[in-house]
């Protein structure tokens, strides 16, 4: 059963954000160290009463600084064809503009259920304009404060009164996504690899809108690949517009157990190329490169390109890159081994024992320096989950741990156990009883 998908769109400063946030239950901006990693996020899975949906934030519409021009009306129309509910908000405060009515008119158009939430209702002004609002012409209107959470309960009952809470079919299946910027060649890449094998064996409607996923058959054995296509530029493009034609991708990196990073050799690594890499790391998905159109570099070899990779891709030095041509189906052969082989180190168990001593001889190997008088201890060590390998560290005090000392033992269990293609996540807890 398909994830149900919420839009929150209204003109600027109407509390769109602060809502966005208080529905995902945090502050939804990443800010980390870790290159690739996205620094805005407009799309994120939130959950309400055990109902899970995803959640989508975005820009403001306003026609009084711009021209109300195709950039602006598809940057709404896209968040509001991918929901299956839109919250349109408003602000109680200054009461019905201009430009609420503007978001009216596009909404007017479309068949999805509208919820007007008017904000800012602990303002006492907004009580005298709440009735303006029902000019608009939709059925429910809940009056909230994103702030003061107000309505806040009446509003999600509203939003997620036809969810179920029914869990998913799981499909054992290995699902993988081919993701990348535009015009990179997904779609071609999709089309080889279906023809390559000629063996679909169907096509089965996908939980995200617009999107059919291919059932292929490889070595006797069915994979689930997922299409990412998303909007096709049409002559200027528009840096929201990409923005949002993100969000298909993020919902096909949320189903798939391995993403596909598709690089456009001819022109090139573009830093767009690292962020869409750090949403499937972010994620924990199985990664691989792949460096299309290869057939059409002349002057680097796969060794210089490679190379290259490696210095741009520093916080992915452990998935696998291939190089191939999709239109030419040159070296197409090379992909799925590798698939294959990522498919299983991201569901790869390993031995407490073994893990345990690993550990071990990589603490005696590099013991970490003491720290105001104390120093770290490792008590005892196991894996905890998989897709992505998960271990959990049992130390005397997990403040002692340094970043540089955590990303040693990382290098210590790649160079011990076979997890190429996929992130790994190490934790530290203190040992029961110990909280110094």
């Amino acid at each position: 059963m398909a994830i149900p998908t919420v839009a929150l769109v209204g003109r600027p400063n109407v509390g769109k954000s602060t809502l966005f946030n208080k529905i995902c239950g945090k502050k939804v901006s990443i800010i980390e160290d870790t290159p690739g990693v996205t620094r805005d996020r407009i799309y994120q899975e939130a959950k309400y009463n055990n109902k899970k949906f995803y959640l989508i934030d975005t820009g403001g519409i306003d026609a009084t600084k711009m021209t109300f021009n195709d950039e602006i009306k598809m940057q709404a129309e896209i968040a509001i064809k991918d929901a299956d509910i839109v919250v349109f908000v408003v602000d109680g405060k200054e009461g019905l503009t201009h430009n609420d009515l503007l978001v009216r008119d596009i909404l007017r158009k479309t068949d999805k259920k509208v919820i007007v939430a008017i904000n800012k209702m602990d303002v006492k002004a907004s009580q005298d304009n709440i009735y303006d609002f029902y000019e608009l012409g939709f059925d429910d209107y809940i009056p909230i404060s994103s702030i003061h959470n107000t309505g806040y309960i009446e509003l999600m009952d509203a939003i997620t009164k036809d969810f179920h809470e029914k869990e998913e079919k799981v499909d054992e299946r290995v699902k993988f996504c081919l993701i990348g910027r535009p015009n990179v060649g997904k779609s071609s890449l999709m089309n080889a690899l279906l023809n390559e094998e000629r063996v679909v064996v169907s096509n089965i409607a996908g939980t995200t809108r617009d999107s059919i996923d291919s059932v292929l058959r490889y070595n006797n054995e069915e994979y689930v690949l997922i299409d990412t296509a998303g909007m096709r530029k049409k002559g200027k493009v528009f840096e929201a517009i990409e923005k949002y034609s993100l969000v298909r991708s993020l919902q096909a990196i949320d189903r798939s157990d391995i993403c596909l990073v598709v690089i456009n050799a001819e022109e090139g690594i573009m830093e767009h190329d690292k962020h869409i890499a750090g949403y499937a790391i972010e994620k924990g998905k199985g990664l691989i490169f792949v460096v299309n159109k290869w057939d059409t570099v002349k002057d680097q070899t796969i060794q210089e390109f490679e190379k290259l990779m490696r210095e741009e891709f520093q916080f992915a030095t452990y998935a696998p890159i291939v190089f191939l041509s999709a239109l030419t189906k040159k070296r197409i052969h090379t992909l799925m081994p590798e698939v294959i082989k990522v498919s299983e180190n991201i569901k790869r168990e390993v031995k407490t024992s073994v893990f345990n001593q690993v550990i071990m001889d990589a603490f005696q190997l590099n013991i970490p320096p003491s720290y105001k008088g104390k120093r770290l201890k490792v008590y005892f060590s196991s894996q905890t989950g998989t897709k992505p390998p998960k271990f959990t560290l049992r130390v005397n005090n997990k403040g002692l741990v340094h970043f540089s000392y955590e990303r040693y033992l990382e290098n210590k269990i790649r160079e011990n156990f076979d997890f190429e293609g996929t992130p790994i996540i190490i934790q530290f807890k203190n040992r029961s009883g110990d909280e110094d």
